[in-house]
C-alpha cells in the first residue's frame, strides 16, 4: 500500500501549482472588480490565451484520450490538477475536455459534437435538473413525443451550468410515460438553433446557471445519444463522475483559505500578541488542517478506484459529502479568524463563502449522499472495511 504521490504526479502537481501562481492568481483582483460590476470574471480572449499556454505545457485535455489530442493522464492526475487549480477563484479550465457521456455517441455525433467540444469550437451543457427533479432524479417531467422521424421536446430545465453559453445541450426527456425515470428517459443532443431558449438564474454566488425552455423543439431521431430509453443511466454516469470532483475543488480552495488564515493570524495582534498565540485560533487552524487532509484522501481514493476500472460511486458520494462540508467549515473559520475584514469584499473570503455553500447542493445534496451511502451499507452493496 503506497500513500505517497509518485515522481510523475509530484512533477505535475508542481507544474500546475506554478501555473496557477504565475498565470491565474495575479488576475484575482481583476476578477473581483469585474464581478462587482456585474461583468464576467475574465474575458473569453484571456481564457483562450491561458488555454494556449496550458496546451504548450502539455495540459490540454487532461483526461481526453490521446486519439482525440488529449493527455489521458488518468483520474488521480485529474484530482491533483483539480486541487491545485481550485486554489484560485479565477474561472479557468485547461481545455480539451468533453463530457464523459459524449463518448457514447456514434461516429457522426462524435464528429458534430464531441470533437468540436474537445477543440473548444462548441460549448455543451448537461440538462437534467428540473424544478421537481433535482435530488429526485427519477421525477423528470420534460416530454419527448415521437412524430415521424423526429422527437418534439416540451418542458423546462433549471440550474444548468453553461446553459446560457452552450451551443448544444444534452437533454434528458421522458420518451416512455409508462416508465418515466425507470427506463423511459432518453438523452438528446439538441442544438440551440433547434429552438430552445435560455435565461440566467440569479444566485447568491458567482455561479451563473440558466433555465432552458423547450417549446415544441423538433429534434431529429439521429440526435439520440446512446440508446432509446437508455438516458437515465447516462445521466447517472455523468453525475457520479462529477461528485468526487466537488470534493477535490473543496480541498484546493480550503488549502488556500487556511494558508491565508495562518498568515493573517501571525500578523494580527490583540492585546500585544499575535492572535496565532491564542488557543481559540490554534484549534480552528488544527481542526481545519485535519479535515482537509481527510477530505484529500477520500478524493484520492475515489479517483484511484476509478483508475483501476472499479465502481467508485460509494466512495465518490463519501468524498463529495465530506469534502463539501469540510470546505464550508474551513471557509467559515477563516472568515471568523479575519473578523470584519473577512466579511468585506476587499478579500476573496466572502466570495468563497458564498461559493462554498453551493458545494453542498449541486451534483447531489448532502441528504442524497447520505441516503446513497446508508443504502449501500444497509443493502450490503458495500461492506465496512471493503476499501481498507
Amino acid at each position: 500500500m503506497h500513500l505517497r504521490l509518485n515522481d510523475e504526479q509530484k512533477m505535475v502537481q508542481k507544474t500546475i501549482r506554478k501555473f496557477v501562481e504565475k498565470e491565474l492568481m495575479p488576475l484575482e483582483n481583476e476578477v473581483l472588480r469585474n464581478e462587482l460590476e456585474g461583468k464576467p470574471g475574465i474575458s473569453k480572449e484571456k481564457i483562450k490565451e491561458l488555454q494556449n499556454k496550458a496546451r504548450e505545457a502539455g495540459f490540454w485535455g487532461i483526461n481526453t484520450p490521446e486519439e482525440y489530442g488529449g493527455a489521458n493522464l488518468g483520474q488521480m492526475m485529474l484530482a491533483i490538477v483539480t486541487i491545485e487549480t481550485a486554489k484560485t477563484f479565477v474561472p479557468f479550465s485547461f481545455g480539451g475536455y468533453a463530457d464523459n457521456i459524449l463518448y457514447y455517441g456514434n461516429e457522426e455525433q462524435k464528429k458534430n459534437y464531441l470533437i468540436p467540444t474537445i477543440n473548444g469550437e462548441k460549448v455543451s451543457c448537461f440538462a437534467f435538473t428540473e424544478l421537481g427533479a433535482g435530488s429526485d432524479t427519477r421525477n423528470i417531467r420534460m416530454s419527448a413525443e415521437k412524430r415521424g422521424n423526429e422527437w418534439v421536446l416540451n418542458g423546462e430545465k433549471v440550474f444548468i451550468t453553461n446553459g446560457n453559453d452552450a451551443d448544444f445541450a444534452m437533454v434528458f426527456a421522458v420518451t416512455d410515460k409508462s416508465k418515466q425515470g425507470r427506463g423511459g428517459v432518453t438523452c438528446f443532443l439538441v442544438d440551440r438553433d433547434m429552438g430552445w431558449k435560455s435565461e440566467y438564474i440569479q444566485t447568491m454566488g458567482e455561479w451563473g446557471p440558466a433555465s432552458l425552455v423547450f417549446d415544441n423543439v423538433h429534434v431529429p431521431e439521429e440526435n439520440i445519444l446512446g440508446e432509446l430509453h437508455g438516458g437515465y443511466n447516462l445521466g447517472l454516469e455523468w453525475i457520479g463522475f462529477a461528485r468526487w470532483i466537488v470534493g477535490a475543488r473543496a480541498v484546493g480552495s480550503a488549502e488556500r483559505l487556511l494558508q491565508m488564515a495562518i498568515d493573517y493570524s501571525k500578523e494580527r495582534e490583540t492585546f500585544g500578541k499575535p492572535i496565532s498565540s491564542r488557543q481559540a485560533i490554534q484549534w480552528q487552524i488544527a481542526d481545519s488542517a485535519v479535515e482537509i487532509e481527510a477530505a484529500r484522501w477520500l478524493v484520492f481514493n475515489a479517483a484511484w478506484t476509478l483508475d483501476q476500472g472499479e465502481d467508485n460511486r460509494h466512495l465518490a458520494s463519501m468524498a463529495k459529502l465530506f469534502g463539501a462540508n469540510m470546505g464550508n467549515h474551513v471557509v467559515d473559520r477563516v472568515l471568523q479568524i479575519h473578523g470584519g475584514l473577512g466579511y468585506t469584499k476587499e478579500l476573496p473570503i466572502e466570495r468563497w463563502y458564498r461559493e462554498a455553500r453551493l458545494w453542498r447542493i449541486y451534483d447531489g445534496t448532502d441528504e442524497i449522499q447520505r441516503m446513497i451511502i446508508a443504502r449501500n451499507l444497509l443493502k450490503g452493496h458495500v461492506k465496512l472495511g471493503d476499501y481498507y
